[in-house]
């Protein structure tokens, strides 16, 4: 496994909003297997880190896109990507910060020629959360949308590629279910609630060509479920979101503190440690908060960037 940064990693320089970095993706296109960091940031605009954002590269194209935070439309250009090459979408809930860039993203594909269908994976509705369908409905419905140009994407209409929909229900955090779809014979996502406050949130385990990548998304320390259903998985790769320092005050509901990510590591047993979706509030104490993760998980820790590309 070989980690390659737009930037260096690991250092507590990361809390001084580093300038934009430039997004390299020629090493994820030419491996077997790549992940590549679109977006590294929060919801907070903080400097030059776009909402969080990951592509699983296959065979030199982008197949698998995690998450599509505001900003992510810029650096999926960056990096080459093209809609075409698509062949599935999964958000892991409908907070802003991981969904706003969607459209951008979606009408630039409208500019591509393919009739395949592009598989859409995202939670079932709760509390004032809309699920998946729903979710695509109010952005590019025929009528009553924000986007009604773009309906091709749910009917198949103006030559699009339709939208096959997946909604998993996440309201059981507790029992570790996994639900898992084949996308192709060489990549397959696996969905499993987390625990992400009163919004329905899903983790997601991906395999392809045999490498393993958990994306544990924004959970709190009460993801019982995904902690048992990945006990022990040993994946090349865990991408935790290191959202908040330790100590009190700090929205525990929501997400985990670094110690409680470190813990959630040794019981996964990743062979290694991707932190993103960083705030300031995090890197500020970034040196204190890998110390409490190495309490627990001593095994490589890397922090991303924009741009940060994993071979596997």
């Amino acid at each position: 496994m070989c980690l390659i940064a737009a930037t260096p990693v690991g250092s507590s320089t990361h809390a001084d909003n580093p300038p934009l970095p430039r997004v390299d993706a020629d090493a994820c296109r030419a491996a077997d297997v790549g992940v590549q960091v679109l977006g590294s940031g929060g919801p907070i605009a903080e400097g030059g880190r776009a909402g969080t954002s990951y592509v699983v590269w296959i065979d030199g194209q982008g197949q698998l896109l995690i998450d599509a935070g505001p900003g992510s439309f810029i650096r999926f250009g960056e990096a080459g990507l093209k809609v075409r090459d698509l062949k599935a979408i999964a958000l892991s809930h409908f907070h802003a910060d991981h969904s706003a860039g969607l459209v951008g993203i979606l009408n630039s594909g409208s500019f591509e020629q393919t009739s395949e269908p592009l598989i859409f994976i995202g939670p079932a509705g709760a509390s004032v959360f809309p699920g998946a369908k729903a979710f695509l409905a109010a952005q590019f419905g025929r009528s009553d949308s924000a986007w009604p140009y773009l309906h091709g994407y749910l009917d198949g209409g103006d030559s699009r590629r339709p939208m096959i929909v997946r909604e998993i229900a996440a309201d059981d955090t507790e029992n570790g279910i996994l639900t898992s779809i084949e996308i192709t014979p060489d990549l397959t996502v696996a969905a499993v609630p987390v625990h992400h406050g009163e919004v329905p949130s899903l983790g997601y385990v991906v395999k392809a060509k045999g490498r393993r990548i958990v994306f544990a998304s924004d959970q709190s320390a009460f993801s019982a479920g995904f902690e048992l259903a990945l006990k022990d998985l040993s994946p090349d790769l865990l991408v935790a979101h290191h959202v908040i320092p330790e100590g009190e005050g700090q929205p525990i509901g929501l997400h985990r503190p670094p110690g409680e990510i470190g813990r959630m590591a040794a019981v996964i047993s990743p062979q290694r440690l991707l932190l993103s979706h960083h705030m300031t509030r995090s890197l500020s104490r970034l040196e204190e908060g890998l110390a409490a993760i190495s309490v627990h998980y001593t095994g490589p820790t890397d922090i991303a960037d924009d741009g940060t590309c994993v071979l596997l």
